[in-house]
């Protein structure tokens, strides 16, 4: 781990959705506290109940947020891809982490310390406003989730998965494996397999190799209960 140099940093900083519209004083007094950390592929990045180093922000590579049971199965929360924040909620309040979070692949990331991430909002209304925004969103994602899980058998919810992936290209990618989409879905990867197959032969996927490759989005969508029809 390295403090980072800060004035290269700011770029990428603009491009996040909460910096967007930060003062370019806030975001260099914001860059210059920002850690800059690589992770291998199943390294740890947090613990779930450990003291937040902060909010942490995803350069390279696909990282897994998840729980484990007392018996030590894996929930697998949400996967994070470049561009993506995470530990957000234990970044505003200081509090332990939600989580555990782990490195699917090699990572790249930076964190950005809760106390200058507190600070920086007091002092920003458009930060403010912009986290509020991020937030809801997330929110909103984990009450979609729940429905899922509630509502939607494990083809539709693995049919809304794939269309995910399309949509948001950045939280796809060749190591998040059949085990890993399994741990996501609350299935198993027998079922995903057995899933998979139903919708190549319905013609919503193909396969090339080991890559799931969509030949009918639309179709794929209806699978999903997505269509409104």
């Amino acid at each position: 781990m390295a403090i980072t140099n800060h004035l290269s940093l700011l770029p990428f900083l603009r491009q996040f959705p909460y910096f967007s519209f930060v003062s370019e004083d806030q975001l260099i007094k914001l860059a210059g506290q920002a850690i800059h950390h690589n992770f291998l592929p199943g390294e740890i990045i947090f613990l779930e109940s450990d003291e937040s180093s902060g909010l942490w922000i995803l350069k390279k590579g696909r990282v897994k947020a998840f729980k484990l049971s007392p018996e030590g199965q894996e929930y697998i929360l949400r996967f994070f891809g470049p561009g993506d924040t995470f530990n957000d909620l234990a970044a505003l309040d200081n509090a332990p982490n939600l989580a555990n979070a782990m490195a699917i692949t090699q990572v790249e990331a930076w964190v950005i310390p809760s106390d200058a991430f507190v600070a920086a909002l007091q002092e920003d209304h458009e930060l403010c406003l912009a986290v509020i925004h991020g937030l809801t969103g997330r929110m909103r994602n984990l009450v979609d989730r729940l429905e899922d899980l509630a509502l939607r058998p494990v083809i539709a919810r693995l049919a809304k998965f794939l269309v995910e992936q399309v949509e948001n290209p950045a939280s796809a990618h060749p190591a998040i494996t059949r085990a890993l989409i399994a741990s996501h879905l609350a299935t198993t990867p027998e079922t995903i397999s057995r899933s998979l197959r139903t919708l190549e032969k319905a013609g919503a996927i193909r396969f090339d190799r080991h890559r799931i490759m969509i030949t009918d989005l639309g179709l794929l969508r209806h699978q999903a209960q997505l269509d409104p029809n």
